[in-house]
């Protein structure tokens, strides 16, 4: 044996706690799929009957959670699927900046402040209103396979 101390680097992501498998005949509309590596909320589900060549197939319609872009993806019923983790969490908006990020309140009290403004124009405009109004405003993040999103906005009255 050598004396010789041997320091590896890992160069791989921690990618396997962003996702669980599960089977392809199992994941059903309205559940989560990771197709070309995006998680994505599956809007149809078809699956065709066994061929010649072996396996029922599942052919997927699904919308990227954060970009809403559509995606689809065919795989035989008896093969494993990734699948997000997707995970949805209220906090109270305390401010918006001029920079495009908002200032969050968390549960334990302390500050979020490196989440940016939802692209979804319809969801900025009720942002900027709601908090030029003066109004709380609670918004539900949404958070899979290491990015986060606003996703909803709640009104819960005026500021006192």
């Amino acid at each position: 044996m050598s004396d010789e101390e041997h320091h590896f680097e890992s160069k791989a992501d921690a990618d396997a706690s962003k996702t669980f498998t599960q089977k392809a005949g199992t994941i059903r509309k309205n559940g989560y799929i990771v197709i070309k590596g995006r998680p994505c909320k599956v809007i149809e589900v078809s699956t065709s009957k066994t061929g010649k060549h072996g396996h029922a197939k599942c052919h997927f319609v699904a919308i990227d959670i954060f970009n809403g872009k559509k995606l689809e993806d065919i795989v035989p019923s008896s093969h494993n699927c990734d699948v997000p983790h997707v995970n949805r969490t209220d906090y109270q908006l305390i401010d918006t900046s001029e920079d495009g990020f908002v200032s969050l309140l968390t549960e334990n009290g302390n500050t979020k402040d490196d989440l940016k403004l939802p692209t979804d124009e319809n969801l900025l405009t009720q942002i900027k209103s709601g908090s030029e109004e003066g109004k709380d405003l609670v918004v539900s993040v949404m958070t899979a396979m290491g990015e986060e999103q606003i996703c909803a906005l709640k009104d819960i009255g005026p500021k006192n």
